[in-house]
């Protein structure tokens, strides 16, 4: 079962080198006594902090570093979250200010090729059903 995701959740990017945690766009619905999130607090570095360094060639600041001596190998560079698209798909029977809730099995793609995905929703006590 799927559950609430709010303020502080913590995600993944799958070229990203370390975790970062969720800022919801504020709103007046709580869950846990947090913000609760929908599926369009997708904004870069304002809902989707840095995940630390990013390793994903498609990049073009990973590619112009792997483009300098020694050319081809991977240096990993400053994650800058290009996340343009609301996140995928959230519970579309449960809406939250205008939008589907943000549950923990949602995804964000990257501009650059990264899948961001949920490691803790925030909190576990506001379920979602199906």
């Amino acid at each position: 079962m799927a559950i609430q995701t709010c303020m502080g959740a913590t995600m993944k990017c799958s070229f990203g080198l370390a975790p970062s945690k969720l800022i919801p766009t504020p709103k007046t619905v709580m869950t846990s006594n947090m913000v609760a999130a929908n599926i369009m607090d997708h904004k870069p570095n304002v809902n989707i902090p840095p995940f630390g360094m990013c390793i994903c060639p498609s990049n073009p600041v990973v590619a112009a570093a792997m483009a300098t001596p020694p050319p081809g190998v991977l240096k990993p560079q400053p994650c800058i979250p290009a996340t343009f698209a609301p996140w995928v798909t959230g519970a579309p029977t449960v809406m939250l200010c205008n939008a589907p809730a943000l549950d923990n099995m949602s995804k964000l793609m990257c501009t650059w090729g990264g899948v961001i995905m949920f490691l803790d929703p925030g909190q576990t006590t506001h379920m979602i059903p199906p």
